[in-house]
């Protein structure tokens, strides 16, 4: 009897450590078969009980100020672009989406923030996503609960934007840090710093106008272009509370 029982305990699935490494087996290869959207929503429910409050910061408040000098400014300059701004304005209130930063990842190559709306909610990839103060990104994931947002901030960023004051497009990219390069395709191009930068009338992937940042230095022309460093007014790293524009 006794080398009976020892037999049969010695057996693997008697082993609670066994059973250990095939539950995390089994996890892993749920997660790779969901190609993450399981490991979000499972993120989505864990963090929950820690999601921001509405309040923002300061530096939000000053975001949310300049973004209406930018609009201002556009305004007076078209009259076309005021009542597409108008429009534009209207469409934003009735069919924007509400989401809260769950996650960020501001500080590293790839930035992105993850948020707690997905494709139950009516989010799809590639709706752009604002903040206090403008622009920040677009959808390029969804989960069930979650969706993930590419930041203009990110190397994989590449977005048609105007400059306002000398009435010119340029091309707006992001190097993976805090202060994206805006390319004008004219050595000679009047830019200055200071300078307004919105969304391009002409962009394919974002409405138009939409306020994005100032010109916070101009580098010396190369070649056939001129190039400039643009702060972001819409702060991703302080952003708690985003709005997804469908």
């Amino acid at each position: 009897m006794f080398d009976i029982r020892r037999i049969s305990t010695s057996r693997w699935w008697h082993k609670k450590k066994n059973w250990t490494f095939l539950g995390i087996f089994l996890f892993l290869v749920l997660v790779r078969i969901s190609k993450g959207s399981l490991y979000k929503d499972f993120y989505y429910f864990f963090s929950k009980p820690f999601w921001p409050g509405q309040f923002q910061k300061e530096v939000i408040l000053k975001s949310k100020d300049q973004e209406s000098l930018i609009r201002l400014n556009l305004l007076k300059n078209d009259n076309k672009r005021l009542r597409e701004i108008l429009s534009l304005h209207n469409s934003f209130d009735n069919d924007n989406i509400s989401a809260a930063v769950i996650s960020r990842k501001t500080g590293s190559w790839w930035r992105q923030l993850i948020l707690n709306k997905g494709s139950k909610d009516g989010v799809k990839i590639g709706n752009s996503v604002i903040g206090p103060g403008g622009l920040l990104g677009r959808v390029n994931d969804t989960s069930l609960f979650t969706s993930s947002v590419t930041l203009l901030t990110s190397p994989e960023s590449k977005v048609g934007v105007w400059v306002d004051r000398i009435q010119i497009n340029g091309l707006l990219i992001g190097l993976g840090d805090d202060y994206p390069s805006l390319i004008l395709y004219s050595k000679d191009a009047d830019i200055k710093v200071g300078d307004f930068v919105s969304s391009s009338p002409a962009s394919t992937l974002f409405p138009p106008n939409i306020p994005i940042g100032i010109v916070q230095s101009v580098d010396e022309p190369f070649k056939a272009k001129k190039t400039a460093k643009i702060s972001l007014l819409a702060k991703p790293h302080l952003i708690d509370w985003v709005q997804i524009l469908k």
